[in-house]
């Protein structure tokens, strides 16, 4: 009777596994590569943050303190991801914005510490850009994209 209960467990446990459950890496995106073609185009650290869903340390992206106009885009794809008026020092490390440009970042849930985050993804190309979390401005979104430097390129408004 316990070897038919300890089976009938495991093969629950198995069957939980279902395609709703598929880490957004393992979902189709508009642009995908192999692995060895992202190799080839991103460093060894964007490799790490954008397709290993790796956190660069905290203070070290040049992002944190810059202050110009323009707009933060995908570093493996270049779509449009943060715009530079919704930037703002969260004294977090990571560069941080209150709201996204709609359409353009995913998300998903991980538990990869153990509790439920939720992680955003270039809706493109599918690269880990970091996580959001509810301790932003409130006199805007209360939300704080909180997000990998490595993860993106910055592309200076032109003055009119």
């Amino acid at each position: 009777m316990k070897k038919i209960l300890f089976l009938s467990f495991i093969s629950f446990c198995l069957s939980c596994n279902s395609s709703a459950q598929k880490k957004e890496s393992e979902k189709s995106f508009p642009i995908t590569k192999t692995e060895a073609e992202w190799k080839a185009e991103l460093t060894d650290l964007q490799y790490y943050v954008l397709r290993e869903a790796g956190t660069e340390p905290a203070f070290s992206s040049s992002f944190n303190d810059n202050h110009l106009k323009g707009v933060y885009v995908c570093a493996a794809c270049e779509t449009p991801l943060f715009k530079s008026d919704h930037k703002y020092d969260s004294r977090s490390g990571w560069p941080s914005f209150d709201r996204e440009i709609k359409g353009n970042v995913a998300f998903s849930v991980d538990y990869n510490i153990g509790v439920a985050r939720k992680e955003e993804h270039c809706a493109t190309c599918g690269g880990h850009l970091g996580h959001v979390f509810d301790d932003g401005p409130r006199e805007t979104t209360g939300l704080r994209h909180c997000v990998n430097g490595a993860a993106l390129k910055f592309i200076s408004k032109k003055d009119d």
